[in-house]
């Protein structure tokens, strides 16, 4: 039967009622908070201190994004947490893809002892002593390989990615492009990655979105400050604002420096947050698709 001959029951369109009510009781719920704290980072912070800000911005100011802006370490910061998660995502991939594809495969001789030293260190980490010591004595200290290196495989990840070679690479097209001359990397960089920008659209994010909040590794690894992802920046400038209150005796001066302090928690929340806002719009087509076929048992 068509659409157009299908009856709709009063429970079908209470069904639907209460599904799109739900879901815009959630959207509202996520999305307010984000919305406050936009409107909130151009408005007076006297006015949201008093509770009138809520749908529009009051007594307008950019004073916020101009200090931010205007603070060389947050720039530095930016920088680094960019150049961070590039190169640390890149390094996800390159060993991601290629240890997920190979244990998708079931002709692979030692699989299931290759798959139980990937899934070990899930269950049972070395701690971080152990790590740090590895860290120094590879002489990662102080560069950025101590924050990209260590975390190059999630194996979750990896198990996500497996699960969608299988479900997306029949056995038969492998068997034609051997027939046809081509060798497994042959196959693998020409054919297997080419039909699999769903899953790399996900590992780009979730990796991506890793790296860019991260900050524990950088506050164990990294003492310079010229070489702190933003994250950890923005924790020096917050902690740093708490400590300049308790050294001002001018009440002038201590109102003011308290006003630019809140709008900088804004501003800086709106900074940190909006690079994954900016980039997650052109990978969400994918998205969805990556992690459906991937949750599907292989």
């Amino acid at each position: 039967m068509t659409r157009k001959y299908l009856r709709r029951t009063k429970s079908d369109l209470f069904f639907d009622i209460s599904t799109y009510f739900i879901l815009g009781f959630i959207l509202l719920v996520v999305a307010y908070p984000l919305y406050f704290v936009i409107i909130s980072s151009v408005s007076n912070p006297d006015a949201v201190a008093r509770g009138e800000v809520m749908f529009h911005p009051v007594g307008f100011t950019l004073d916020g994004f101009t200090a931010v802006l205007g603070n060389a370490q947050v720039v530095t910061g930016f920088r680094n947490s960019l150049l961070y998660t590039a190169v640390g995502t890149t390094i996800n991939l390159i060993v991601t893809l290629p240890a997920a594809y190979a244990l998708s495969r079931r002709d692979l001789r030692g699989r299931g002892v290759i798959m139980a030293f990937f899934l070990i260190p899930m269950y049972i980490s070395g701690g971080l002593i152990p790590t740090f010591m590895v860290v120094r004595n590879l002489g990662f200290l102080n560069t950025m390989w101590a924050v990209t290196i260590p975390g190059a495989l999630s194996i979750w990840n990896m198990l996500i990615a497996i699960s969608f070679f299988r479900q997306t690479l029949p056995q038969e097209m492998l068997e034609a492009a051997k027939l046809d001359g081509a060798t497994n990397m042959k196959y693998f960089l020409h054919i297997a990655l080419p039909l699999s920008p769903a899953i790399i659209a996900i590992l780009v994010l979730w990796y991506g979105v890793g790296h860019w909040n991260g900050f524990f590794s950088a506050l164990i690894y990294i003492t310079e400050r010229q070489l702190w992802p933003l994250q950890l920046v923005l924790r020096a400038i917050l902690v740093q604002m708490n400590i300049e209150f308790q050294h001002v005796y001018d009440m002038e001066m201590m109102e003011r420096m308290r006003q630019i302090a809140q709008l900088m928690r804004y501003s800086l929340i709106i900074v940190a947050s909006a690079p994954v806002m900016i980039a997650y719009p052109f990978l969400q087509k994918h998205f969805v698709k990556g992690v459906m076929i991937g949750s599907i048992k292989g």
